[in-house]
């Protein structure tokens, strides 16, 4: 009886000539470039200012509180600039702006002002408390909504809507400027501090128009350069040197340019009627009345 022949097997036959379990594919996410982590860099340096305050308002160390709060507001004004001059916006940016505002210009003030001389009126002092807190951060979320607004007109961007949150820390913290100067610091200050910082929470979820200043520097005239220059080292000297008075001063008149804000505003809004009346009238359409479309109990 014969045998059956044996079967050879090459093993590239039994194997295919590929790794039958090729490593997982790893996704590799691009490089980010310096010039997007520098904005950022500089807003994280200003929430540790912020939350320094914090640490340094509970310490008792108020005047080393104010300057952290007047350092933030002074890296919030510029980290802005920067990374709109290094083209290095984001979305992730805008984001950790409004977080790191709140907790600078929102919570921080808040405590400062509390354990300044709010924690006398107990209850009350901390209910204002959190009311400038709470307004500080619907202030900053009503601007990340208005930002994109379609139909604002190109001269609104000049505005704010309601007090800005940075400009709102520093003029809510008057109080403890004046009483640095030497004010009397007794029951009736507490209290006119109490309604001050409550104002002050108002005018920030206000609808008030305010000079925003973002477009203010961007061009500086030759023969202007050295001027600028010594103005800007003099201005830093004298709030080194006086800062109360300087904070005071600057206040003060902060808000008594409020009304010259809304001015402007109501004139721009004149001019932009008199200017879509004007097109209508040279379009040969005739303007309707408001009152023809409304109800006729309403007329």
């Amino acid at each position: 009886m014969a045998r059956a022949p044996l079967r050879a097997y090459i093993p590239s036959m039994v194997f295919p000539p590929f790794d039958p379990a090729p490593p997982p594919f790893r996704r590799r996410f691009k490089a980010i470039p310096v010039r997007t982590l520098l904005p950022n860099l500089i807003t994280l340096l200003a929430l540790c200012a912020g939350l320094t305050a914090i640490r340094l308002s509970v310490e008792d160390k108020l005047e080393l509180a104010l300057a952290a709060i007047v350092f933030a507001a002074l890296l919030d004004g510029i980290d802005g600039r920067i990374a709109r001059m290094l083209k290095g916006t984001s979305r992730f940016g805008a984001e950790l702006d409004s977080l790191a505002d709140f907790v600078n210009f929102g919570v921080a003030p808040a405590l400062i002002l509390y354990f300044w001389g709010l924690h006398e009126l107990k209850s009350a002092g901390w209910i204002v408390a959190l009311v400038f807190a709470i307004c500080a951060g619907l202030r900053l979320a009503r601007f990340n909504v208005m930002i994109d607004d379609p139909n604002k007109p190109i001269w609104a961007g000049n505005f704010f809507t309601g007090i800005p949150a940075p400009a709102g820390a520093i003029t809510v913290l008057l109080p403890i400027y004046v009483a640095f100067l030497g004010a009397p610091t007794g029951l009736v200050m507490v209290w006119l501090t109490f309604f001050y910082t409550l104002l002050i929470a108002l005018l920030m979820v206000s609808r008030l128009p305010v000079f925003s200043g973002k477009r203010v520097g961007k061009r500086v005239p030759p023969e202007m350069v050295l001027p600028v220059f010594v103005m800007v080292v003099l201005f830093f000297a004298m709030l080194v040197s006086y800062p109360w008075q300087v904070l005071t001063v600057g206040t003060l008149a902060y808000l008594g340019c409020l009304p010259l804000g809304w001015l402007s505003y109501r004139e721009h809004q004149r001019k932009d009627a008199v200017a879509a009346a004007t097109t209508e009238h040279s379009s040969g359409q005739p303007i309707r009345d408001q009152g023809e479309d409304r109800p006729a109990r309403l007329n």
